[in-house]
């Protein structure tokens, strides 16, 4: 299985998990959410001898803009399946930016249960943030599970039991807590953050003291605020949580997925 970041934070979150070609099957791979451009993504992928033509599904965590701004797009030219949430798709199917195209491209996932979605089994869970409904996913292929979490006030106990089977983990940490505080957002915006709205590097630091087991392979930090945190300060509080706990550094594979830079193709 291979991961790609195209760009994650307020300015857009898109990713994408891809199989392989073998003998007698095709490569495919699906997108998590839709808010970065068509374009970019094509443009991406061939740099990184991937085929956007080879995305079938797009799964989608919430309708918040920086996830979807660009899905009505992807289901115009690109005809993907689109997977959420029976719940979501009511969002998305009055949301100005979905509307017009989306209809056709509808797949409501099952509540509670593994659905298959091309070569993979995806299954949803719920998390607390103010949309209309936001969820993670995890995600199995094969031996692998990937699960990822964002836009989350905190990590609920079925995200962590999932962590806890995964090898490969992306999680939210949004903010540093003193830069917030201290920082030039006005009130409002700031309670929203730290009430309803995000994990900051100390709840994310938390868990995953809480949710590692010697299986967790890969650790990648999304959703990184661009002016109340930065890669470095992320970074440093994940690996310290790790050490904290008696992880080797370098035994798992931590990495922060950064605001409109594209991570490398990541073999999981």
């Amino acid at each position: 299985m291979q991961f790609l970041s195209f760009t994650s934070g307020s300015c857009g979150n898109c990713y994408y998990l891809g199989t392989e070609a073998a003998a007698g099957k095709a490569a495919g791979g699906i997108l998590i959410d839709a808010g970065a451009s068509m374009r970019r993504v094509k443009r991406v992928m061939q740099d990184c001898k991937l085929s956007l033509d080879t995305v079938h599904s797009i799964l989608v965590t919430h309708d918040h803009l920086d996830h979807i701004r660009f899905l009505g797009t992807y289901c115009k030219y690109l005809r993907p399946r689109v997977c959420a949430t029976r719940k979501l798709h009511g969002a998305l199917a009055a949301h100005s930016f979905t509307k017009d195209h989306i209809a056709s491209c509808r797949v409501v996932l099952e509540e509670n249960s593994w659905n298959r979605v091309g070569d993979f089994e995806v299954k949803f869970f719920e998390v607390p943030h103010d949309a209309t409904q936001t969820v993670g996913y995890a995600v199995r292929y094969g031996e692998r599970l990937l699960v990822l979490m964002t836009d989350l006030e905190h990590v609920t106990p079925e995200a962590m039991e999932l962590a806890k089977q995964a090898d490969t983990v992306v999680i939210e940490s949004n903010y540093d807590y003193d830069m917030l505080v201290n920082g030039p957002y006005p009130p409002e915006l700031k309670a929203r953050i730290l009430n309803e709205g995000h994990l900051c590097n100390s709840e994310t630091a938390q868990a995953i003291k809480e949710f590692y087991h010697p299986g967790l392979k890969n650790l990648f930090l999304c959703h990184l605020s661009g002016n109340n945190n930065t890669p470095e300060i992320a970074y440093n509080c994940a690996l310290a949580a790790l050490e904290e706990i008696g992880v080797q550094k370098g035994t798992v594979h931590l990495r922060t997925l950064e605001r409109g830079v594209p991570s490398p193709v990541i073999r999981l």
